[in-house]
């Protein structure tokens, strides 16, 4: 037990946690409790309906449920208002949204920065062939933090937007999105920000932070697949043209014209995934009963254990500083292969970590790197489990 925190507590609501097995890939997914597969369960067997179309006994408890869970979201990031929350199919698809709806034009400019993962970067890449707009991505410093002083230097005259990683999925590094929100707005730029690894392990309050969009998914804060959240301070969305247009995004259409719905719906197209969207309502309830707090202060902990006992034997990147590297340790054991490294963890006492290039070849290209090994903690992870992922890491290290 850490600090008090016990997550033994809450490994019993996990079914998939009664397997023998030690499963360090939070980072790409989370495991799911019992009661997000109930509620989603719920739907398909007490009322299985379409929201927003019908008016009958089922299909208000579907928009009286999907109306829950919009709520309980804008309440955990701190929103203003419920309009806010757009509900998405992950990270990407909001990113992509902001991307194809910002009315971008030739010649305007985007900052990012050089960590980004492919989600954030291709979306931006294809903006810079099709619509002649340019990029410019930030360089960290040397430790993998972000630099503010590149980033102010990067701004021209023609940039429109910032869309910057919250904390990233190569290193766990956190960047300071307050200043650069201060920043970006100073030149007349939004900001948006790729929040698919801090929402789940730490409490995110959006109005401090102030980005005008931030996007996050589901899946990986024991949320179903296929669900996420983009949002949008409401004047913002407001101003955002229609990306993805069909059913339940107009209020009305003829055949030569159609009348767009209001935020957040514009958005939402086509029958939505009500099922995924309870249940990302019932991991958000069950999240702020662990305590965001308990959650990022528990995966600290992991990694400090972690690195104390490896930092000798293996090669970490980011920060030396645990507390700089949330819930992941990224790394690399001198004179072996990467891949080969996950396949021993796996094959001798099932213990399930990611090898590669987590999405975010850009960087490693850029350092003539193939990937890391990465194992990222959660807080049903615990120290008995940790210390026999250290003892096999010793053991590779020495073969």
């Amino acid at each position: 037990m850490i600090f008090g925190f016990n997550p033994d507590k809450y490994r019993k609501d996990f079914p998939i946690l009664q397997q023998k097995m030690i499963y360090f890939d939070n980072a790409c997914m989370s495991l799911k409790p019992t009661q997000v597969l109930d509620a989603m369960h719920d739907y398909y067997t007490k009322y299985t309906a379409c929201g927003g179309r019908s008016s009958h006994t089922l299909a208000k408890e579907v928009e009286t449920q999907v109306a829950k869970t919009r709520h309980a979201m804008k309440s955990f990031i701190h929103a203003k208002k419920d309009e806010e929350i757009v509900f998405t199919r992950n990270t990407t698809e909001g990113i992509n949204l902001v991307a194809n709806s910002f009315g971008l034009q030739k010649g305007d400019n985007i900052i990012i920065s050089d960590k980004e993962h492919n989600s954030n970067l291709v979306p931006w890449l294809k903006l810079k062939t099709q619509k002649e707009t340019s990029l410019t991505v930030v360089e960290s410093n040397a430790d993998n933090t972000f630099s503010l002083e590149n980033f102010e230097n990067a701004f021209t005259e023609n940039t429109k937007l910032v869309s910057i990683v919250h904390t990233s999925n190569l290193d766990g590094v956190t960047n300071p999105i307050k200043e650069i929100a201060k920043i970006t707005h100073e030149h007349g730029a939004a900001l948006l920000v790729d929040g698919a690894q801090s929402v789940p392990s730490a409490e995110v309050n959006i109005q401090n932070l102030g980005a005008d969009f931030f996007s996050f998914s589901g899946h990986k804060m024991i949320g179903p697949t296929g669900t996420g959240v983009l949002y949008g301070k409401k004047d913002r969305l407001e101003q955002l043209d229609q990306f993805i247009v069909g059913g339940e995004t107009v209020l009305d259409s003829t055949y030569d014209s159609f009348v767009p719905e209001k935020v957040p719906h514009k958005f939402e197209a086509g029958l939505q995934d009500y099922a995924g969207i309870i249940g990302l309502g019932e991991a958000c309830k069950y999240l702020e009963r662990v305590g965001m707090n308990n959650v990022e202060k528990h995966e600290h902990t992991l990694n400090k254990t972690v690195t104390e006992r490896l930092k000798n034997k293996v090669t970490i990147y980011g920060p030396e500083d645990p507390k700089k590297r949330s819930g992941i340790f990224s790394f690399i054991i001198n004179g072996k292969d990467i891949h080969h490294i996950s396949g021993i963890l796996n094959s001798s006492k099932n213990i399930m970590i990611r090898s590669g290039a987590h999405c975010v070849h850009s960087w490693f290209n850029k350092h003539n790197m193939k990937g890391t090994a990465r194992a990222s903690m959660y807080f049903y992870n615990t120290e008995e489990k940790e210390n026999i992922f250290c003892d096999e890491k010793e053991k590779i290290a020495r073969i």
